[in-house]
């Protein structure tokens, strides 16, 4: 690893921290300006997970924060609007909260959390309890912020409470920020309680949001823009900025030129171009951004290993049940056929409504391209007309996900067919090529083909390679093996009897110009020249079935070597 240079952040969401450890920054307080320049009393920043809301978050924290080392924002971009630095910066009591951790099994456990959080953020500001502004009854209701058994009804208006104390000692109101407000409720639907939670949320945010005098603005960050109905009832004052507007577009996430100026401070720029087919792609309002945090964990893992390859760090840290669910529900043809054209990378129309209820979310195939898309899975192409966008896969990482997913599912289904399952097995066995290729198409006809047209040509085979050890997977008497080294290169799949007495060699070919014939004639050419036969035979057995297969699309072709 290359010495003297930054760290990099990962995972390190304390904007003072960042700076005073010298990790390098992607400078995002222009952030600051363009919201200063066009302030709401209340603001929402809906972004997937990963886009570095709680980084900025923290960042609004320390810039408007009274008492605050304000150096590190000295050499950033904010510096430059001296006019507005001197009239925010430092000038107000922030409160800074994050529901993230508001994670529990029970409704109980969920507010016991949820009270953890606000004892923390109130212990900041013990000096209350010596001001000279404060009336005993004022110290009174700060004490009871910092109770572990306070009260549901305390727990409700605690911000409220908060912002009047902190106004009335300071004479100035108040800043409030509020990290991921959405996890509780997704916690709450996952887990059962939902109903509460969407009751104490909306209580809390009436409190704080909807009749608190003290408050100069608030900010808010999620995932999902859920329904005024559900939490904003009455909230009239609320600005929401998603990922389809134009406001704010590159202040989450990494640009291009970001990109390309971290690849090049640290001697990576040779990894750009597939550092972008991995990573890029996301569309926020008009601009293409990155996710920051593959791109800090692919780079910090190139520094160690400049051999290092892409892989997928982003679904790591979510459990991917939007795209689950998805590919479960599409059981009508139409639904299938646009998964597939998304997975060959084509788009597709649909109208999203970014507004929903956790409730909501999962009742139809229709509400889950919403999901889909205010979560990441899916991001906009071009200008939205109305509610219709137009949706695509943003990049490889995210499109393996998807056909993770499709691959499972078909491994769920193959077994539950049992007749179709020992059917193609005994034709196999005896060698039958036509009743082999009449029913291996009828399991790609029901299952979602991956076609993709960003990708090369050894991991299309990759996905029929996995169809087909999907079906042998479940010959439980016989010995089935992929990708073993044998002879002079890797063979496809090789399977052998538990008798010994019959050995099979498959070698999969997938045909980019339709020619099935051409591409099965390949595939036993391969077989020969590399004599991938050569293990079987080494373990005594004397009759070998070498076959090839070829694909493509939804249809396949099966020959016999003689």
């Amino acid at each position: 690893m290359e010495t003297g240079k930054k760290r990099l952040p990962i995972g390190i969401e304390n904007f003072k921290e960042l700076q005073a450890e010298n990790f390098y920054y992607v400078d995002k307080t222009g952030l600051i300006r363009e919201f200063l320049n066009h302030l709401a009393e209340v603001s929402l920043f809906t972004r997937p997970r990963r886009f570095g809301k709680s980084l900025n978050m923290s960042m609004l924290k320390n810039f408007f924060e009274l008492g605050g080392n304000h150096a590190y924002f000295g050499k950033l971009e904010i510096s430059k609007e001296t006019a507005l630095c001197e009239m925010y910066m430092g000038k107000f009591p922030v409160i800074l909260v994050s529901l993230k951790g508001a994670n529990a099994g029970t409704y109980e456990k969920a507010c016991a959390m949820a009270v953890q959080i606000i004892n923390g953020e109130a212990r900041r500001f013990q000096y209350l309890l010596d001001s000279g502004n404060l009336t005993t009854y004022d110290k009174q209701a700060f004490v009871s912020l910092l109770q572990p058994d306070m009260s549901e009804a305390v727990l409700c208006s605690s911000l409220k409470i908060l912002s009047e104390l902190l106004e009335k000692h300071h004479g100035r109101k108040v800043v409030l920020l509020i990290d991921e407000y959405d996890v509780p409720l997704a916690k709450a639907f996952e887990r059962g309680y939902y109903d509460q939670m969407v009751i104490m949320i909306r209580n809390m945010f009436e409190h704080a949001l909807k009749s608190n005098d003290s408050l100069k603005f608030a900010v808010l960050t999620g995932c999902m823009r859920i329904s005024k109905e559900s939490i904003f009832t009455g909230l009239n004052n609320l600005k929401v900025l998603s990922v389809a507007d134009v406001q704010f577009e590159e202040y989450f996430g990494f640009t291009g030129r970001e990109v390309e100026e971290m690849l090049e401070y640290y001697g990576l720029s040779d990894h750009y171009d597939e550092i972008r087919e991995w990573y890029d792609g996301y569309q926020f309002g008009n601009a293409r951004v990155y996710c920051p945090w593959d791109v800090i964990n692919y780079c910090d893992a190139l520094r160690t290993d400049p051999e290092a390859k892409p892989k997928n760090y982003w679904s790591n840290t979510s459990g991917n049940e939007a795209v689950r669910r998805f590919i479960r529900e599409s059981d009508s043809g139409t639904a299938r056929r646009e998964i597939e054209k998304l997975v060959a990378g084509e788009v597709i129309t649909k109208e999203i409504h970014q507004e929903l209820t956790y409730r909501d979310m999962y009742d139809s195939i229709e509400n889950l391209w919403s999901i889909l898309f205010t979560t990441g899975y899916l991001t906009q192409r071009g200008k939205p007309e109305g509610d219709s966008f137009r949706l695509a896969i943003p990049n490889v990482e995210i499109r393996k996900i998807f056909t993770t997913q499709i691959m499972e599912l078909f491994r769920e289904d193959v077994p539950k067919n049992g007749e179709a399952l020992r059917n193609f097995c005994e034709a196999l066995k005896n060698g039958e090529t036509e009743r082999v290729e009449k029913l291996l198409g009828e399991y790609l006809r029901r299952t979602i083909s991956i076609r993709d047209t960003f990708v090369k040509k050894q991991l299309k085979e990759n996905f029929y390679h996995g169809i087909l050890v999907g079906i042998l997977g479940f010959w439980d008497t016989w010995g089935v093996s992929s990708n073993k080294e044998t002879g002079d290169g890797y063979s496809d799949i090789l399977a052998e009897s538990d008798d010994g007495s019959l050995g099979i060699v498959l070698e999969i070919k997938y045909a980019e110009d339709g020619n099935l014939e051409e591409a099965c004639r390949k595939a036993l050419e391969q077989i020969e020249s590399r004599r991938y036969e050569e293990e079987l035979l080494d373990e005594g057995i004397e009759r070998i079935l070498k076959y090839g297969i070829a694909f493509y699309k939804k249809r396949c072709r099966v020959m016999l070597a003689d």
